[in-house]
This record gives C-alpha cells, structure tokens and sequence, in this order.
C-alpha cells in the first residue's frame, strides 16, 4: 500500500537535502576528536585527503540520516529538530565505524574509489579510529542530557549489537558448508537491517511518536535492511566497478557466501553443483572469476535474489500502509525505500 499524496522529492533529493542538514554537525563532531585521529576520520569520509588537505571525493549516500529525519517528520508533521539531527549524526558515524572495521575484515583496499582507512594508515590505526567513532557517536547523542537521550542511547546500543552478530555470523558463514537463505536473512537482520530499522525508531522517537507509530517504522527499516542487503549482494557480484568503486565479483573471489551464491548452489543445476565445487575447493581464481559470475548467473541465483529484495521491499511499504502520520513524509519513506531496491552503488 502507498500513500497517495507522493512526495515532491525524488530519492536523489531527498538524500542531497539530508546530505545538506547532516554534514555541518557530522565535520564539527569529527572536529571533536583528537588530531590525529580526525584526520584518519575526515580522510574515510571523504572531506579531505591524508595530509588533511581539503578535497572533493565520493561520499556516502548518507540513507540512514535520511531515513530518521523522514521519520522523524512521519510522526511529528513538523521540522528536524536537535534531538533528530543527534541522532542523524550518530548513526552515519556508526554506520561508519562498521565501514572501517569491515574494509579490515574483509581486506578491502579501496571503498568508494580511495583507499581505505587501513590500507592509508595501517590496521592498528584503522581499529582504533572505528572504536573512536563508536564513542563519537554515542556522546553526539547524549550530549544534551535530555530526558529521552538514555533510551535512544539504548536504542542505537541494541542496534549496534545486532551489526556486530550480523557480521561475526557473515564471517561465521565461510566455512560453514550448511548455510541456507533463511540463514542468511537472520544474519543480515542484524548485519545492514539492525541500523536501518534503528534509524527510523530514532527518528521517531526523536520526534514524539507513539509506541505504535515506532513499531511500524521499525518493520519498515527493517524490511527496508534487507532489502537494501540483498541488492548490496548483487551490486558485490554484478555491480559496474566505475559505479560501486569495488572490483567486479569482490565477494566471489572472498567466497562470500552471498544470497545470489547461496540461491544459486541450491537451484539443483549443474551451474549451482559447479559453482558448489569451485568455493568447496577454493578455486575461485582470477581466470575463473567470469566463469563464476556466470555460473551465478545461470544457476538463478541472481533472479531469486532480485525476486526476494523486490518482496522485502514490498513488506517495508505494507508496514507503513497502516501508520498515522504526516502523508508527505511517508512518502518520502517510500521513495527512499524505492531507492533501496534500485541503486546500482
């Protein structure tokens, strides 16, 4: 179900203006920390190169502050106001401490066509710059000591729980032979969904809303989550590098076992069966990289992913049919999960 009054912004907008309102308190929290590590900080977010000279680079998306400043207006109607911009800043800084941790876990040399942080400043760096911003991220969000910042302090807390498991279960699933989609849908509930769906319960929170207005938000993101990791899945696999700033077929020759792989080697054809034998002998070379983008391929695994990012997203716009809030900025929640399920970064 949609909202029939349709938001004036496209995806694209609305991330521009969220962009907008967000990086001027983002470069003064960053500005916070001690020298030497928010230069490893502005380095990662683009703001200026290793020198700590000021550049023009490819940034984030910045879809999660979208994501609780759209909420925040969903259950208010009015404008963003100290408590939602907090929480803005604090889960695109969380969101960011993951980034940095991940680019070790996976030795990711590039993101967003720059090195990463650890491959500029070495692993040790790395690690600590991320455990920074963790810190970072929940003092930007208490930091006016009012009434409600415990319980979105909580809030953000739980999430980060959940991305943590998510991803030690991800790491987890490389050497287990018996990972199954409904596996891989539990771990990504906390490894992308859990921040997603956080942001909107901060939003709405920040904004006043009802227990049931959050507990709709809260399904949205998170269905919304696993939308948007399921597409992250085949961009990994599929993704055009010029685009996605990563190698084409990056989780393959990892041996991620991604949901295209994952419904792939259950299709029952010979391509899933070859596919199976090339990640069981860990033959998933340079030369046979093509070879396994196409078994992929071939093996479905890349329609049935498709297929079910398209029902989750249909399962975050239902949790939204039945919400009492502003119209337009549902609707701006809908356009920002039609972004979700179409982007090709």
């Amino acid at each position: 179900m949609r909202f029939t009054t349709q938001t004036t912004h496209s995806a694209a907008d609305l991330l521009r203006l969220s962009a907008g309102q967000v990086d001027g308190p983002l470069r003064a929290s960053i500005g916070r920390l001690p020298g030497p590590l928010r230069i490893g900080a502005g380095f990662h977010f683009g703001f200026w190169d290793a020198e700590g000279n000021p550049i023009t680079a490819p940034q984030g998306k910045r879809v999660r502050p979208a994501l609780v400043f759209a909420a925040c207006r969903a259950v208010n109607g009015g404008a963003v106001g100290d408590a939602a911009m907090r929480a803005g800043v604090a889960v695109e800084l969380v969101h960011n401490f993951s980034l940095i941790h991940d680019d070790i876990i996976d030795d990711d040399r590039v993101r967003r066509g720059r090195p990463t942080v650890w491959a500029q400043f070495g692993v040790p760096y790395a690690l600590l710059l991320g455990d920074a911003m963790l810190a970072l991220a929940t003092g930007v969000l208490t930091r006016a000591g009012e009434p409600g910042d415990a319980a979105m302090c909580a809030e953000l807390s739980s999430a980060v729980v959940d991305l943590c498991l998510g991803q030690q279960q991800d790491m987890g699933f490389e050497e287990n032979a018996q990972v199954s989609p409904e596996n891989y849908l539990d771990m990504a509930a906390g490894k992308t969904a859990a921040l997603l769906s956080g942001s909107c319960v901060l939003g709405a929170m920040a904004g006043g809303g009802t227990s049931s207005q959050v507990s709709s938000l809260r399904r949205f993101g998170h269905h919304a989550g696993l939308a948007f990791q399921l597409v992250d899945d085949l961009l990994g696999i599929f993704g055009d590098p010029d685009v996605t700033g990563k190698p084409v077929g990056a989780d393959l020759v990892r041996y991620k076992k991604s949901m295209p792989v994952l419904a792939a080697m259950r299709s029952g054809t010979s391509a899933g069966d070859e596919l199976a034998e090339l990640y069981r002998t860990r033959s998933v070379t340079e030369a046979r990289l093509a070879r396994a983008v196409e078994l992929v391929e071939r093996a479905g695994g890349r329609d049935w992913t498709r297929a079910e990012a398209e029902r989750q997203h249909g399962l975050a716009l239902s949790s939204l049919g039945s919400m009492e809030g502003d119209p337009r900025a549902v609707a701006e929640l809908e356009t920002l999960a039609d972004l979700v399920i179409n982007r090709n970064r």
